[in-house]
C-alpha cells in the first residue's frame, strides 16, 4: 500500500486496474429531517443545499451533470471510468419507481461504472435494498450512510433524527447483498472528546462495513452551528488536534475497510471556521506523517498487520 491506510484511489486501481473518479450528482431530493416528516430544522451543521452542488435547481439533469463532470476530471487525471455519486440530501428518500429512474439514468451514461448512494439509515427499507441489489449484480454499488457518532446523546444534540439502533438495523439488512456499505463519521461534534470518537471507531469496526468517511466538523453560514459558534458555545478543533483524532480512529478500523475520506472539503465562500479546513492537502500530509511518527497504521489496535 502507498499509505498506512487503505485509501480509495488504491481500492479503485485494484478493482478496475486504472484510475476511477466519483462525480457528485444532485438528484433534487430532500430529507425527512427537513421536509417535516421528522423535523424541518435539519442537522445542525447542514446547509440548505444538503452538502450538494445545487445542480438540480439549475435545471441540469442527472445525465447532464455526469457528462459535464467527466470533462475536467478526464483532462486533469486522465480518468476514463466514473462513479455516479448521489450526494445531496437523502438519495433513497423517494418511491422505488422514482429511484429506479434516477439510477437508470446515471448508469446509462457512457463511462459510468457504478453508483454511490448517499442517504440516511432511516430512509432505507427492504424494497429499496432489493432494487440496489439488482444493480449490484452488474455494477459497483456503494451505500453511504450518515452515522456521525455512535453516541445517541450526540445524535440527539445535533438533531440527526435517528439513533444508532436505526443505523445498525440498516447495515445488517443491507449486508450480504453484494452492496458495499460506507459509514460517515464526524470528528469534533459538540460535547464529544477524543474518547467519544475512539469509541465510535470501535463501534463501527464491529459492524459489517466496507468503508468509512471521516469529516471535520466545520462551520458554514446559515446553519445552527454558526449560531452556536457565534454565541461562544462551540470551539472548533485545531488542525493538529484533528490529525491526532483521525489517527486514533484509523488504528481502530479493520485494515480491509476502505478509507474513502479523511477530512472535509468545504466551499470557500460558505466557510466560517476553522479556516485551516481549506488546507485539505496539507491536512492529509500531516495525517500521513503523524501515522509514521506514531508508528501506527490502520488496524494496529486490532492486532492487524497492514500490508
Amino acid at each position: 500500500m502507498k499509505y498506512r491506510y487503505h485509501d480509495l484511489n488504491t481500492y479503485f486501481r485494484q478493482l478496475f486496474g486504472e484510475r476511477v473518479h466519483k462525480i457528485a450528482v444532485d438528484a433534487g431530493l430532500t430529507c425527512p429531517n427537513r421536509d417535516g416528516t421528522i423535523s424541518t430544522r435539519g442537522c445542525i451543521y447542514c446547509n440548505a443545499r444538503g452538502s450538494g452542488t445545487g445542480a438540480y435547481a439549475r435545471g441540469l439533469s442527472i445525465a447532464q451533470q455526469l457528462e459535464a463532470g467527466q470533462v475536467p476530471i478526464a483532462k486533469r487525471f486522465k480518468a476514463k471510468k466514473f462513479i455516479a455519486y448521489f450526494q445531496s440530501f437523502s438519495n433513497t428518500y423517494a418511491s422505488v419507481s422514482h429511484l429506479k429512474a434516477m439510477y437508470d439514468e446515471a448508469i446509462g451514461v457512457p463511462n459510468v461504472v457504478g453508483l454511490t448512494i448517499g442517504t440516511r439509515p432511516d430512509c432505507v427499507d427492504e424494497e429499496k435494498l432489493a432494487l440496489l441489489e439488482e444493480y449490484a449484480r452488474k455494477h459497483l454499488v456503494w451505500i453511504e450512510l450518515g452515522l456521525q457518532s455512535a453516541h445517541d446523546a450526540t445524535l440527539a444534540a445535533i438533531h440527526r433524527g435517528h439513533d444508532t439502533a436505526a443505523f445498525e438495523t440498516t447495515v445488517r439488512a443491507a449486508s450480504g447483498r453484494g452492496i458495499l456499505l460506507c459509514a460517515h463519521l464526524i470528528l469534533g461534534l459538540p460535547g464529544e472528546t477524543p474518547v467519544h470518537m475512539r469509541q465510535t471507531a470501535e463501534y463501527v469496526s464491529r459492524l459489517p462495513l466496507d468503508g468509512i468517511k471521516l469529516h471535520l466538523l466545520y462551520i458554514i453560514r446559515g446553519t445552527a452551528m454558526e449560531t452556536l459558534f457565534n454565541e461562544g458555545g462551540y470551539q472548533c478543533l485545531g488542525q493538529s488536534e484533528y490529525v491526532d483524532q483521525v489517527c486514533d480512529v484509523i488504528e481502530r478500523l479493520p485494515a480491509k475497510m476502505v478509507l474513502q475520506r479523511l477530512t472535509s472539503d468545504p466551499h470557500r465562500g460558505e466557510l466560517v471556521a476553522p479556516l485551516w479546513a481549506l488546507q485539505k492537502d496539507a491536512t492529509l500530509n500531516l495525517i500521513k506523517r503523524r501515522l509514521i511518527q506514531r508508528d501506527t497504521w490502520q488496524g494496529k489496535r486490532l492486532g492487524e498487520v497492514f500490508r
